[in-house]
């Protein structure tokens, strides 16, 4: 993990439930009789990470109703550092630099927009297509007041297009983040998730992964899975060009690095692709330019 991630050691649970009692019902001994929660429960991973962003990130207030995707606070914010380090570094912007960045696709839970302000003191733009993703983001800002009229939810109503409509004319980010939907179907998605309850040791009862799902379609899965679906931010991307200084994104699948790097070839882009590893979870983070951006 990045070394300004404050969450590389053994989360402290006793420490996040004094600021989220509810934790407290979730911590369990493991064979080492060590704290820690069920992570194949959905309700204990949700509280967890409430938690984390009441007592860390000073949220006032926070939620999300069943089946929306329940955001991994120490990843998504490792996404976030590597950004930062990679504009100092590539473009030689002081890291206390109040950056301007998009998070496309920014779901129910709008964590990237929330954590860039919070931690980084960014200003934060979010853009997503479902409207009731829309008003439970919008809501969760209004919950806290240093969040409250400083970010920005925008509905994508043209499910066509992805930064077109939402980037204004004249207007200028230094980055774009998006978590995209990393499966190609429902089903597809839903076998996954048997998979990764069977790893966690847990036996799975197929009404409560259905259950789980309500309200997920635009955050697991989309036509064409990943590989498509950031070859089209690719290919809307080169008309934003001079808007944006970076476009970024997450790959979770390692075989989807190849026609993403064929369409940024295409579309002469320069790149970049960085390693993410948390723990047994490993994704990649691509981020392109162009010459002629800022």
């Amino acid at each position: 993990m990045h070394a300004q991630n404050p969450y590389t050691d053994r989360y402290d649970l006793k420490r996040l439930a004094t600021h989220h009692p509810k934790l407290q019902n979730h911590i369990v001994l493991n064979p080492s009789g060590e704290e820690t929660i069920d992570f194949s429960n959905s309700s204990a991973v949700y509280e967890l990470n409430k938690a984390m962003l009441l007592a860390d990130f000073k949220v006032e207030n926070y939620e999300l109703p069943m089946g929306y995707l329940i955001p991994p606070i120490p990843g998504r914010l490792e996404y976030l550092l590597h950004i930062q380090e990679f504009l100092s570094e590539k473009f030689n912007i002081d890291k206390n630099t109040k950056l301007r960045g998009l998070d496309i696709g920014t779901g129910a839970n709008g964590i990237y927009c929330i954590l860039g302000l919070q931690h980084f003191n960014w200003t934060m733009v979010g853009a997503e297509c479902d409207a009731k993703s829309v008003e439970i983001a919008k809501a969760n800002m209004q919950h806290t007041k240093s969040l409250k009229n400083k970010i920005e939810i925008r509905h994508q109503e043209n499910k066509s297009f992805l930064f077109k409509t939402i980037i204004h004319s004249e207007e200028q980010f230094d980055f774009t983040v998006c978590n995209p939907p990393f499966h190609s179907s429902k089903e597809e998605a839903f076998r996954g998730s048997q998979r990764k309850l069977n790893n966690l040791g847990r036996e799975f009862d197929k009404k409560e992964v259905a259950l789980n799902f309500e309200g997920q379609a635009n955050e697991l899965w989309c036509n064409g899975g990943e590989a498509l679906f950031v070859k089209r931010l690719i290919k809307e991307s080169i008309a934003f060009k001079n808007q944006v200084k970076v476009f970024s994104t997450l790959v979770s699948k390692s075989e989807s690095l190849s026609s993403i790097k064929k369409q940024l070839t295409k579309a002469t882009a320069n790149f970049e692709v960085l390693s993410m590893d948390l723990g047994n979870k490993k994704s990649r983070i691509v981020l392109w330019w162009f010459d002629t951006a800022l």
